[in-house]
């Protein structure tokens, strides 16, 4: 008997995984980024980079990456070690102009970088900031993408202001 128990349960270990649901097909994640005006004799815009990763801390989009020259990305540390080095297309595909201060709103379609939509389940949320003559924010927040919606905010830091997830199911 629990031989036969022990052989469902493996079994259900392999199974279970390989059909778990993906996330509603119109769902999406609405972020809206603030770069906080910074008084200061040297300013010189941020780099930012924006990403998501699955459960298991393996990266599954880069969402955003503001850089001046790829000589720069290096300097995004987290992002560059877990992302960037490894896919020279998808930096090329993502790359963008640093911006000034201000408001900005984008959003992320539950797109893998494959294109694929992802499995519901946990999920953790990205921002690096880094300002030369500046300061360096790494903020996190951990996201359970399902079939309900929710929204977050992350409270402003030295080089960010208040950041606004909503994940949004229609």
């Amino acid at each position: 008997m629990l031989k036969k128990l022990s052989l469902l349960l493996f079994s259900l270990c392999i199974v279970l995984p390989s059909v778990a649901k993906s996330i509603p097909e119109k769902a999406q994640l609405d972020i809206e980024l603030v770069i906080p005006a910074i008084e200061t004799s040297i300013y010189a815009r941020p780099y930012v980079a924006v990403w998501i990763e699955d459960a298991n801390r393996k990266p599954v989009r880069t969402l955003q990456l503001w850089v001046g020259k790829d000589e720069w990305l290096k300097d995004i540390r987290s992002w560059w070690r877990k992302v960037g080095r490894y896919d020279r297309d998808m930096v090329d595909a993502v790359t963008s102009a640093t911006r000034p201060a201000g408001k900005y709103r984008f959003s992320w379609d539950g797109l893998d970088h494959d294109g694929k939509r992802v499995k519901q389940g946990d999920y953790t949320f990205y921002v690096e900031v880094v300002r030369e003559h500046g300061g360096r924010n790494y903020l996190r927040q951990k996201l359970k993408l399902a079939e309900s919606g929710f929204s977050h905010q992350l409270d402003a830091t030295e080089e960010t202001g208040v950041i606004t997830l909503q994940y949004r199911v229609e």
